[in-house]
């Protein structure tokens, strides 16, 4: 347990444990690191300032949500912080009288130490009332919560990209990432309904410079809680379009499987055709018949990839993108003989194309000279 004690004058000191005694206009700060084994002495320290024993130790046995209690004489805010290391919150009870601010937490705090630290160098934060310094720290502790949706931020390209490349290990970081957004965010909203209610207090702890503090934060806490139902929506888009990339590789790989079916059914009934047993089937007499239906076999399968190639069925895409399509190469060894077959093909019909448009170019000169003999014999 440590203690601070701020005269009103804007000088704040260190105070022992065994005093009690306030300067007039000034604030005693007690600052208690407490588990369960602490509760008594916990006990021992409120029955003097006249808290509620029975939320003093609902503080230390039990873990609640951000709320506010008025017992009249005096309050209790429960807000929460963000753990150090971790996407995770901790609770930290915070007791408020006209003079006594006593703040309970579990584990160490760094807004509470920050704050500590600030309060004894800082003349401006000697002289606010306990209300306006509740005020700071529900500030400090709601703006580190803002580090979630930084953290996001900077993962979100990544996920983006895992995303396109239909990447396998997305949706467990997708999983984690929902896991911390949803913790954080099921403190956020209690937590700004709770500034909600101390910026709106009718109580006489709060004057109206502590409402005026409350609001700054509540519009700090209203700006978290869109940013996580943001960030949440965002997941819900990578996700999709997570499940658009598989999609599209799935049909990638339908359309190499659906080319070799195509290719291979010519070739499986020529097999089969001369697979019968027929006595008089053509060239099964001959020495040579085999390489016969080798080459209508490799013909056919050539005109099919070139059918292929021509009917743009078959595109040529990058190696990666083609080995994460059908994994080992596959995709990327299929689609090489298609490009040589394709070019052959091409080159193939470009005798054909030229001799057709030298015809064209022959014929065109003499289709004119007739039209022109035909309008001089009409004359």
């Amino acid at each position: 347990m440590r203690k601070l004690v701020a005269d009103g004058a804007g000088r704040v000191e260190a105070g022992s444990e065994g005093s009690q005694t306030v300067p007039p206009g000034g604030w005693v700060w007690i600052d208690v690191l407490a588990g369960e084994p602490d509760l008594p002495e916990l006990l021992e320290l409120a029955a003097p300032a006249g808290l509620d024993l029975l939320a003093v130790r609902d503080a230390v046995l039990d873990i609640d949500m951000p709320k506010v209690d008025d017992f009249g004489d005096h309050m209790l805010v429960v807000l929460h912080s963000l753990s150090t290391g971790v996407i995770s919150t901790y609770e930290v009870d915070t007791f408020v009288t006209r003079t006594h601010l006593i703040t309970v937490h579990p584990v160490p705090c760094e807004p509470i130490d920050a704050l500590w630290t600030q309060a004894q160098t800082r003349a401006d934060l000697g002289r606010l009332h306990v209300d306006e310094l509740l005020g700071v720290l529900a500030d400090l502790m709601t703006r580190s919560l803002l580090a979630v949706l930084d953290a996001f931020d900077d993962r979100v390209e990544e996920l983006n990209a895992k995303a396109l490349s239909a990447d396998s290990t997305l949706l467990e970081d997708l999983t984690a990432v929902r896991t911390d957004l949803t913790g954080v965010r099921r403190v956020v909203h209690p937590l700004r309904e709770t500034l909600d209610v101390l910026r709106h207090s009718s109580s006489d702890l709060v004057s109206e410079q502590g409402r005026r503090r409350f609001s700054d934060v509540f519009d700090v806490a209203s700006r978290l809680a869109g940013g996580l139902d943001e960030a949440r929506s965002a997941i819900a888009e990578t996700l999709d379009a997570y499940r658009g990339a598989e999609a599209r590789q799935a049909t990638e790989v339908s359309k190499v499987l659906t080319v070799y079916a195509a290719i291979v059914l010519p070739l499986s009934l020529i097999a089969g055709f001369w697979g019968m047993n027929f006595a008089n089937l053509p060239w099964t007499d001959s020495d040579w018949g085999w390489i016969v239906v080798t080459i209508i076999m490799v013909v056919v399968a050539l005109v099919s990839l070139g059918m292929f190639v021509s009917l743009g069925w078959v595109k040529r895409p990058s190696g990666r993108r083609a080995g994460r399509a059908i994994g080992q190469g596959l995709l990327e060894a299929t689609k090489t003989p298609v490009h040589i077959v394709g070019a052959v093909f091409e080159m193939s019909a470009m005798p054909v194309r030229a001799t057709t448009a030298r015809l064209s170019q022959a014929v065109a000169p003499d289709a004119r000279g007739r039209e022109g003999e035909l309008d001089h014999g009409a004359e």
